[in-house]
């Protein structure tokens, strides 16, 4: 399993806001980053930052940190593109259907994935794929 450290995964990030701005070439992950980040204008000016790679966003600051909201991001098109968890491209249909704006829905799978990755952490187990999909349908 590829598990890069904060530094690799924002840099990732950057490199590949970078390669869209300047238009060079970029791989296929890459490119969804970038149409990912392109989504989000109010963090093109904080991924030009050279410094950004060293900024802690804490919960108490009431901000979400860039860099994890892009990563959900992409973490949640990777499980669209396989469907897993199994039932995850319904899910977001219903979100669709609820919303009628694909990045709007996809705000509600990443608010469920966030908790889900975040109950996972403090019970020290596996994400449970159930729990997150319940999650996602609970959404009103």
């Amino acid at each position: 399993m590829f598990t890069p450290s904060r530094d690799t995964a924002r840099r990732f990030l950057i490199d590949a806001w970078e390669k869209r701005t300047q238009g060079r070439p970029a791989t296929p992950l890459e490119t969804l980053a970038a149409d990912v980040i392109a989504l989000h204008p109010e963090y093109h000016a904080l991924l030009a930052d050279p410094a950004a790679i060293e900024r802690d966003w804490a919960p108490e600051d009431g901000a979400m940190n860039p860099f994890l909201h892009l990563s959900l991001h992409l973490a949640i098109e990777e499980q669209l593109s396989i469907d897993q968890p199994k039932g995850i491209r319904a899910a977001l249909t219903s979100r669709l259907a609820r919303h009628g704006e694909r990045h709007a829905a996809l705000h509600d799978l990443l608010d469920c994935l966030g908790e889900t990755l975040w109950r996972a952490q403090r019970e020290q187990r596996p994400p449970d794929g159930q729990a997150y999909l319940d999650c996602i349908r609970r959404k009103s």
